[in-house]
This record gives C-alpha cells, structure tokens and sequence, in this order.
C-alpha cells in the first residue's frame, strides 16, 4: 500500500489530534509506503524529515513534480530523474520573459528543476501562455496566487505513476491526497483518493465527477483519515488498529493552547549531552496543568528555552503516554534575549509596579521595544500552529501584549489570559508609559482571569480610565471570598464588560494546591520518621517552631519581618530560647541582581538578632538561604506550629495554602498568620491576619498565635483545610478552562 500525499493544507494541516493521530498510523504499519508530492523544493522539505513527530517518507516527488529522490538517502530515482531533465527547457529564459509581463514576479524559493511565480488578477495568462507554447510547456497554478511552468508531460501525478510503475505497485494500492488545484493531476492519472476538506473550490468541481476521487468533510489529516475509514485497503488496516477508531468524529473539546514562559520538561544529562525528560515532580504549576491533558486532549505547549545552537527545535510530544495529543512547541531565545526579557525588563519595570513599588520601578523605552518583539514571536508561533477555534491560554504579565499581535493574525481563537501576580489600582498601574498598549492587548481578549476580585475591580478601573465601558454583568463574592473583613476585600465582582462591542469575560480564580502530593509525601516512611524525630525532640526542648518560606524580594517583606521578630524577643523575654523562627529563602534567578541589597540587608539583620540573643543551646533564628526540596519543604511544614507568612504585597501565596494542606492532613493544628496584603488572606477567614506595614501589629498577631487555646486553633486548621481541599489545583486549571470556553457564549 501506498500514500502519496501532498503536505501544507493536507499531510500537514488539519486539527493537531487528527495529525498525530494518522502519524502514529503510519509509523505503526511499516506495510504503508509514504510519498510527499509537494510544490516546495526539495530543500524546504528538508527540515520535515528531521521532526521526530512526522514519518520519513520513502520517497519525494518535489518541486510540483519535477523532482524524484529516495526520502531516506535523497538520492535521485533513476531512470526516472533523468527523464526529467532531458524535457527540461532553458529556465533563465523563461524566467525573463516572464518577468517583462505586467502582474507576475519571480518566487525567492530554490528552484533547481521549476519556474515559479507569484501572480495577480491583473495577469495576461494570454501572453503567459505564449511564453508556455515557446518552450512546450504546461502552466500550473494554485490558490490564485502561484504561476508554475514545468514541461510538457511533467507534474505531480505523471511523476507519481511512472514512480508506482517503477516499485510494480498496482494502482488499487494507492491513496493520493491534495487540496489545491495543482494536485488535481494526482486523480487524472487514475489513482484513487481524497480531496480534504477546505480545499480549493476549484479542486472539488474538477474531481466532482471522478468514480475513484473522494470528497472529505474533515481538513487536513483528519480528511486523509477519513477516507481510510471508508475505502480499501487502508480501511482493515484502519479497524484493526486499536489507537484508532474506524470513524472519524470530531470531538466537542477544542485543542488546548498553553503559552507560559517555561516548557514542560525537565533537562538530564545523558552521555554528556542535555536531553528532554517529562517533569518528575507532580508539585507546581506546570505539572498540573499538564493534568488538563491527561485524558487525550489535544493540546499545544509553547514555551522559551535558551537556544543551544542555530538549530530550530522541532515539536515534541511531552509525554506520549501520559499526554499523547499534546505537543509542546519551543521558541528558542538567545540568553542574552531571555535576560534583557524577563531578568531586567520585566523585573524592574513590571514586577514594582503590579505591587505597587512604583519608587524601585525603570523605564526603558528600548527595552520596551525589545518585550514587544519577544510577544510578537509568541503570537506568531501561537498563530502558525494552533488549531482552527483552540483555545488559548497565556500567562503572566511577561505575554502582555500577544494578544494584540495574535488576534489580528488568529481572529478565530479564543484567547484567555490569566495573572499569577496582583493587578494595582488605577492610580499606580496608569505610571507605566505603555498602560495603553497594555490595556488594548488585554481587552483583545475573551476572558482575563485574576486570583481575587479586588484585582478584577482594579483591572476593570483601569481600562475605565483608557476607554468608555458598559458593565454587563456583576456578581456577589460573599459564598466564597471575604468582602469587608479585610484589607483586599470587595464584596461584588465585575464578571462581563463590554468595551467597542466586544464582551469580555472576568474571573477571579486563585490558585489552588496539590493536595493529593503532599499527602503522598507524608506517606512515605522516610518522611515519617523525619516528623517523628524532630517533633519528639522539638517538644523535649519545649521549643515552638514558626516557619517562614518565601523567595528573596523585597515584595515579600523579609526584612521587615526578622525585625518584627527581633524586637519581639525584646519586648517579650519570656519567649527567649522558647520559640524560634525557621526562615527559608529561595534565592532569585541567576543574573537578577536587583535583589542584591535586600539579601545583604536580610544577612545583617539575621546576625544581629542572632548575635544578641543566641545561647550555647538556641539560636533565635534559623536562617536558610537556598531552594529546598519540596519533600523538605513539607517537612518543614509538618513540624512548625505556627507559619508566619507576611509579604507587603503578593498576588496570592503558595506557601501558606501548602501549610494548611500540610497540617490539614496531618490532623494537626497549625496555626497561620497572613499578610492581609496577600491575596489569599481573602480566601482564608480562619487565618490570623496581620499588617506587614505595622510593626506593632505584626507582634501582636505573633503573640496571638502563641497564646491561642489549642481547641480554636484546631478549629480553625480544620475549617481552613476543608477550604483547601474543595478548591485545590486541579479545580483551578478546569475551572479557567470552563470559563474560557463559556466567552462568547450568549447565556
């Protein structure tokens, strides 16, 4: 059996699913011979026999069909090639009589064996056949816009039968497929095949009457799939395989597009070359994430890596057995790219000010053109591989403006957008000299998802200060967030605006937990017996553990809170060598050297309080400056009576929801005092409260804590973690998908 397929708009287009789906076909029945009839060159082909997702074909027939060589050794079929070549006529001069005539210009492609061209309605086609006649030869054209000369005799479908007499093939065993008007010579020698959906109109009429041509309903792949369902041979091959279903239904989930900074996978070295590993931790964002795709969902993963060489990556499968229709998409950047980027752009113009550290924030208006040219390549790899109607997920402030670039390239994708950081008030995000650009991408999308309402309001007061608004829609919060109790509470939410006539959805979705993980981790013996020892010892030195783990940024306030704790122990001497404060900082990314002052001023203070109060049996504090393991992390956790987590400012707060998990599990009493300026202290109304920016307040909820009856402080872990529990990482992920796939919708 044979496929002798055209590539871009049919062996190469179609849904993403429908393409993996016939590859994995083909590459599982080694009885299929796989050609490429295509107008491209031999060298654009090229780079398609090196993608780990597409079969090697066992032959080429380029350049509309003009070229014959073996797919595995590209060499030349012979006799068949020379054939060729000796109706080859003089290609420079057709070349320059053909660019003397008005409306038709010369294609910059390799052309060693063809006369291509670019043409227009305004064309002579007349005088172009004149041209054609001189030196015997066909015209070919497709999709009103290509013009090719080749030789009398010489197209993709003569190519293809004297290559099936050459492997003494019977014609019966042949699949063509195409969708242009330059495949049509496949049917007219009389092979048997499909015309894919969405293919030229002109196609379809030309083959309308042909016994042995077929017409799909389905584009691209799915199309070639489709008539394998119906038409021997290929279809008992089709049955038979258990991957795939013999009828070809579309599904009513559309493909998934993640657009996040990171891929998903981890780097191993192996035989001393970095290679690609799925992600072995289930902890985290990306991990879950993932889990939207574990049911077979088609998806696309595109994300930056550090380019390693002037080679493009190709796409993967991350995980085909895990996820086998998602495929993750690189963007390779130079690092130099990424740092200029993320680590010094981003960082000191952005980060500041969405928490609203305005006086640290660095405008740069050649570094703003440097951000934009990274989104643009986003949008642009985004546009060239997602499905017709995907849907498009983007994250965080650093993809800002893809969607201004995209909707223009993709008006048919549905692209949601959601912040993993706070969103400021009107009056601190309106500083940045680009806020209108911003906003104008934003507002391109469908639904733009924050993790609490304060932030949507914030966002919604923004775009009120850019441009008129009319709010369509609004929703009390009360059932599920805090309203008037605390610093960051608003008791309704904005859930559609529409802005020049587009409705665009809001959300307030805060990030949930992984649950199921860490009670994994907890039932490890190893683990186990670390809680054990430590909390027996802990308690026969009579010494209460607080916890506090945050990377180092001055947003989290770690300065602040080790001298809140120092004049704790000042004030209140009876907890000397009673209590001490576990402190876990991660450091930042490589290169961000920003954070350097707030590192060396958090060093000091350590020392100092370490120095003035430390005996021979107890150090106040216990200061790590390193990213620990999640397993010790949860150890952590485990063992400490109280977290203190108290950032001036953060969108929402990991750590604290993974105390309350930990503890929740545990059927302990952790108790938890929060930053009323985190964004989940308005999730959690069982936590303590507290002002960062009041030292005196800061104490106060200490003191609170370590005073509390244990019978309120169980009460409170148990309320705290049933919240946990409903709401956790997996609610979130589905929760945003179901959202996005509501805009748009009239309910």
């Amino acid at each position: 059996m044979l496929l002798a397929t055209d590539l871009d708009g049919t062996f190469l287009g179609g849904k993403m699913e429908d393409r993996l789906r016939l590859y994995r076909f083909i590459k599982a029945n080694p009885e299929i011979q796989l050609v490429f009839v295509t107008g491209r060159g031999l060298e654009s082909v090229l780079p398609l026999l090196s993608d780990p997702l597409i079969p090697a074909p066992d032959y080429i027939i380029a350049d509309v069909g003009a070229t014959l060589v073996n797919g595995h050794t590209l060499e030349s079929i012979e006799p068949l090639q020379s054939e060729i070549e000796e109706k080859w006529p003089k290609t420079y001069a057709i070349r320059s009589e053909l660019e003397e005539i008005s409306g038709i210009s010369y294609q910059r492609v390799p052309q060693q064996r063809r006369s291509s061209f670019y043409y227009g309605p305004d064309l002579d086609m007349a005088e172009v056949q004149r041209v054609a006649n001189k030196y015997n030869c066909d015209i070919i054209t497709s999709a009103d816009k290509y013009l090719d000369l080749l030789p009398k005799g010489v197209n993709k479908g003569t190519t293809l039968k004297k290559l099936i007499e050459f492997l003494d093939i019977s014609d019966d065993s042949v699949m063509v497929a195409g969708d242009t008007l330059n495949d049509l010579a496949l049917f007219q020698v009389g092979f048997g095949g499909v015309a894919v959906g969405k293919s030229e109109p002109e196609l379809f009429n030309a083959i309308a009457k042909m016994k042995t041509a077929y017409q799909a309903d389905v584009s691209g792949a799915g199309g070639i799939l489709e008539y394998m369902a119906a038409h021997a041979p290929f279809q008992l091959l089709l049955a038979n395989e258990k991957k795939l279903s013999p009828k070809i239904k579309q599904k009513d989930t559309e493909q998934l597009v993640m657009v996040y900074h990171r891929l998903p996978f981890e780097k191993e070295v192996v035989g001393g070359k970095s290679i690609r590993v799925a992600p072995k931790s289930p902890n985290g964002i990306i991990p879950s994430l993932l889990g939207l795709f574990e049911k077979g969902r088609s998806g696309l993963w595109i994300g930056e890596e550090v380019l390693q060489d002037d080679n493009l990556v190709p796409n993967q499968l991350v995980d085909e057995n895990k996820y086998p229709n998602l495929v993750a998409a690189t963007i390779p950047l130079s690092k130099e790219d990424i740092d200029k980027f993320y680590r010094v752009f981003s960082k000191e113009a952005f980060w500041p000010t969405i928490f609203s550290f305005v006086d640290k924030a660095k405008f740069n208006h050649e570094d703003w053109e440097h951000y934009l040219k990274i989104n643009k390549i986003f949008a642009d790899r985004i546009a060239r591989e997602a499905d017709e109607g995907a849907l498009v997920w983007i994250h965080e402030y650093n993809l800002w403006m893809v969607p201004s670039f995209l909707k223009m390239m993709r008006p048919d994708l549905k692209i949601g957008f959601f912040h993993h950081t706070a969103f400021p008030a009107a009056d601190i995000f309106n500083i940045i000299p680009w806020r209108k650009e911003i906003i104008g991408s934003l507002l391109q999308c469908d639904f733009i998802s924050f993790h609490i309402p304060r932030y949507v309001e914030n966002f919604v007061d923004v775009v009120r200060s850019h441009t008129p608004i009319k709010v369509m829609d609004k929703i009390d919060v009360a059932n599920r967030f805090r309203t008037y109790s605390c610093a960051l509470g608003v008791d309704q939410m904005t859930k559609v605006i529409e802005v020049d006539g587009r409705k665009i959805r809001l959300g307030a979705q805060p990030v949930g937990v992984n649950c199921g993980h860490i009670k994994q981790i907890l039932a490890k013996e190893s683990i186990k017996e670390h809680i054990n020892t430590f909390t027996n010892a802990k308690n026969s030195a009579d010494v209460r553990r607080i916890i506090s783990i945050e990377r180092l940024d001055y947003v989290k306030g770690p300065l602040e809170k080790i001298q809140a704790f120092g004049e704790f122990l000042e004030e209140y001497p009876e907890f000397r060598g009673k209590i001490e404060l576990v402190n876990v900082c991660t450091p930042p990314s490589q290169g961000m050297t920003i954070y350097d002052e707030i590192r060396d001023q958090v060093n000091q203070a350590v020392g100092e309080i370490n120095g003035k109060y430390a005996t021979m049996n107890w150090s106040p504090i216990q200061y790590f400056y390193r990213a620990l393991p999640f397993e010790e992390v949860v150890e952590q956790y485990a063992l400490s009576d109280i977290a203190w987590i108290t950032p001036l400012r953060d969108g929402l707060n990991l750590v604290a929801k993974e105390y309350i998990a930990t503890h929740g599990l545990l059927e302990t009493s952790g108790i938890l005092i929060l930053s009323e300026f985190a964004g989940a202290s308005v999730e959690l109304p069982y936590a303590i409260l507290t002002n960062p920016y009041d030292r005196k307040g800061m104490k106060e909820s200490l003191l609170k804590a370590l005073v509390m009856e244990p019978g309120e402080a169980q009460v409170r872990a148990r309320r705290l973690y049933e919240y946990i529990e409903h709401y956790d990482i997996h609610y979130w992920g589905k929760d945003f998908v179901k959202e996005l796939e509501k805009s748009g919708r009239t309910e």
